[in-house]
């Protein structure tokens, strides 16, 4: 009698073969359901059992599985992704703007798309607008700090909701911003409470739009106050500009404070003094403006205006996502800055 043979099968590998990332029909045998159980949950279909659902999702996190975005976009007809065409992208609030709506959206469950652009170029801003149209955006935030941008958008056809984050006066029914001229206001009434009556402004570069608001917040409040005003500085919002502008005013020494458009320019007036061998706030107060993150290291602490990116990125979602029409009230309009009180400023020396 021939002798039986006894043959192990091994079970089949429950993870996907190496070097293959993992599919939803991966998730679906792991998880044991359908591919289409899958999908539902990857669309927040409202049939799917709670259970269910927490089940697949354990088993994404567990395959470390990323949803196709383009094939997604191809069942749904709904790309989930925001566009940001963006100028000047590098400078501390547009890029602080842009990670706070990116923040939001991924809250959300979307996607973001950002086309960064040449301000004065409107071959440029045309080519950014088409990229992104191209990836079949479902709404777009323009963050363009010169005016020039918006008199090139002007000329283009935007057909999908959108929200720009610079006042321009133009569109208000599109707009969401920080309320600069009133943080400027703080900045030079403080200054003016804590009894200064000369004080030099160190504006950003003129064709930026906070630029402009900043300064004119700033001639606003002297002029409320009855406080002689000088010409305002046009610099360049670096930490080198502040310097050297610095040292020129204190070869004549006729200020006791200066309100400097942004932080850089504040930390660069701050080593002018101290070169000088001159203290802040002994000799001169300074306060900045957008409080970034060293504001509260530098010496002494800088008093400056700080916006609320946080709460910018969430209302442009929400704006958004409601199609603007259909939006809270609470959601339009300026978003109000704060004056944070540091160690940089006090009572005048003469």
């Amino acid at each position: 009698m021939p002798r039986s043979i006894e043959v192990t099968v091994p079970e089949p590998s429950q993870e996907p073969p190496k070097g293959r990332a993992p599919s939803i029909r991966d998730v679906a045998r792991v998880a044991g359901v359908s591919h289409q159980t899958v999908s539902r949950v990857l669309n927040h279909h409202p049939s799917i059992r709670p259970e269910t659902k927490q089940r697949v999702l354990d088993v994404m996190a567990e395959l470390q599985y990323t949803p196709n975005r383009a094939a997604r976009a191809l069942v749904t007809s709904r790309s989930r992704t925001i566009g940001i065409l963006s100028a000047s992208s590098t400078h501390y609030g547009p890029a602080s703007s842009i990670a706070a709506i990116e923040a939001a959206a991924r809250a959300a469950g979307y996607w973001v798309s950002t086309a960064n652009i040449e301000s004065s170029d409107a071959v440029s801003i045309a080519d950014g607008l088409a990229y992104l149209r191209a990836q079949g955006i479902e709404g777009l935030v323009v963050i363009a700090p010169q005016v020039r941008v918006f008199d090139t958008l002007a000329q283009l056809s935007i057909d999908v909701p959108y929200v720009t984050l610079q006042s321009t006066g133009r569109d208000p029914e599109h707009t969401l911003s920080v309320d600069q001229i009133a943080g400027a206001r703080m900045a030079t009434r403080h200054l003016i409470e804590r009894g200064h009556r000369s004080i030099y402004h160190l504006a950003g570069p003129q064709d930026w739009i906070e630029a402009e608001a900043r300064m004119r917040g700033f001639l606003d409040e002297m002029g409320a106050q009855d406080v002689p005003t000088t010409a305002p500085i046009l610099g360049d919002w670096t930490a080198d500009f502040g310097f050297h502008a610095g040292r020129e005013l204190l070869t004549v020494r006729d200020f006791t404070a200066i309100f400097a458009s942004n932080d850089q320019m504040a930390l660069g007036v701050m080593h002018a003094v101290r070169d000088a061998g001159l203290e802040v706030p002994r000799d001169v107060s300074i306060v900045g403006f957008d409080d970034i993150p060293e504001a509260a290291h530098f010496w002494p602490p800088l008093t400056t205006v700080r916006q609320d990116f946080a709460e910018l990125g969430r209302r442009c979602v929400a704006l958004l996502l409601g199609d603007l029409d259909d939006a809270a009230p609470e959601y339009r309009g300026t978003i109000v800055p704060e004056l944070i009180v540091r160690d940089s400023v006090g009572a005048p020396a003469f």
